[in-house]
């Protein structure tokens, strides 16, 4: 996906400027209608539980205070246009056209989020839209840092359609849109819980999900109330969903469920990983391993935050970051050089965070070490001759909303 958001990686959270106004503003650049509202929805920071979505397992993630905005006007024309802040050019379809437009559509691939969404709910509604709409849109969250853009992108503009549609749709209902926008119109093989955590968040707390049944539980972080801040590296390589890697994690993971004759990884044990190493070649079975003890230790740390607190939890992060690396392999030296600078400087954990191949790695840090932390991280990249990462706090807050 295009970098909607060059400048806004490499800025601190105070510099940036409110995605709301600069989508307002691209608005008044294309039409003279009146805006009809305002809608947002947050990135996600995955504290704990990677590629165990789409293996039914468990994640806990919590929506950010980074948000993309989508402001809209109405159409006369039966047309519906997306115009963001990080395209040159808008781009639009005729509603008619809706139904059929995906998959193989010659949409951009940065259009195909929004459109997507559009095309997903009204498939999802059974109702023919003739509201023609433009939609604007600004971002805060950096793409490619595995925060979640895309997700952002589709729960404010899934939010922004429920209601100027009319569609009725619950959180839920509008998390199973946007992921059907990205698997099926994008092409990128993800699970629902980037839509979810846009969809549900809540402040100071973290989404419990099951990706088997939706059940979640709201679990409250305590970070502040700790002392603790959590501290985003986003290295600045970047990564797709729809490309090859993750697909392939996607596929090993399938092959581990048959050949162990489940429905999907999420029904295997701890206990069943030695019949695993016997039947699946190494490769797979390390695929598994992970998916397996990544689940675990979802579930030990929800129970961790419940017993212990926060400051209880550094290990298992530290586990998560050493299984992605060694047994699913979707780490970069990077992420292992952030990872390793962030608890040498006292970090209480830190682990990479999002898809893999790139992004972010998140530190979970007291208060009054977030500058030593960061320092120390922006030294150990000069050293190994990496690019300087971008380097800010998040706090976990609430999911897609209307904002006017």
């Amino acid at each position: 996906m295009t970098d909607p958001n060059a400048h806004d990686a490499m800025t601190t959270q105070d510099e940036r400027t409110d995605a709301a106004s600069r989508a307002s503003a691209l608005l008044s650049e294309l039409t003279a209608g009146e805006p009809l509202g305002s809608w947002s929805a947050p990135g996600r920071v995955n504290l704990i539980g990677e590629h165990t979505d789409y293996n039914d397992g468990f994640v806990l993630p919590f929506a950010i205070d980074r948000r993309t905005s989508v402001v809209a006007a109405e159409r006369a024309d039966g047309m519906l246009r997306v115009a963001s802040t990080f395209a040159e050019q808008p781009v639009e379809v005729a509603l008619a056209d809706l139904p059929d437009l995906f998959p193989g559509s010659d949409v951009p691939e940065w259009a195909a989020y929004p459109i997507g969404v559009a095309w997903a709910a009204v498939a999802a509604s059974g109702i023919s839209p003739t509201r023609g709409l433009d939609l604007a849109i600004a971002s805060d969250v950096p793409v490619g840092a595995g925060l979640s853009s895309s997700a952002a992108i589709e729960g404010a503009t899934a939010a922004a359609l429920n209601d100027l549609w009319s569609l009725g749709f619950d959180a839920v209902a509008l998390a199973r849109i946007g992921r059907t926008a990205e698997n099926d119109a994008v092409g990128a093989p993800t699970g629902i819980m980037d839509q979810m955590a846009a969809m549900l968040g809540r402040t100071d707390a973290a989404i419990f999900l099951d990706c088997r049944s939706l059940d979640t539980e709201v679990v409250d972080l305590g970070f502040a109330a700790a002392g603790l801040d959590v501290l985003v590296i986003d290295t600045g390589v970047k990564h797709s969903h729809a490309t090859g890697g993750y697909r392939d994690r996607r596929d090993a993971c399938e092959r581990g469920a048959h050949a162990l004759g489940v429905p999907a990884l999420r029904d295997v044990s701890v206990a069943d990983l030695p019949r695993a190493e016997k039947l699946l070649d190494d490769t797979t079975f390390r695929r598994v391993r992970h998916i397996v003890t990544e689940n675990e230790r979802v579930r030990e740390t929800v129970a961790t935050l419940r017993e212990s607190g926060p400051r209880a939890i550094g290990a298992l992060l530290l586990a998560s970051h050493a299984s992605m690396r060694d047994d699913f392999e979707i780490s970069v030296p990077e992420l292992d050089t952030a990872v390793e600078a962030a608890v040498a400087a006292g970090a209480i954990g830190a682990r990479m965070t999002g898809g893999g191949f790139g992004g972010a790695a998140i530190a979970l840090v007291e208060h009054a070490a977030v500058e030593r932390v960061g320092d120390a991280v922006r030294a150990a990249f000069d050293a190994a001759g990496y690019g300087a990462p971008s380097i800010f706090t998040v706090a976990a807050s609430e999911g897609a909303r209307r904002d006017t």
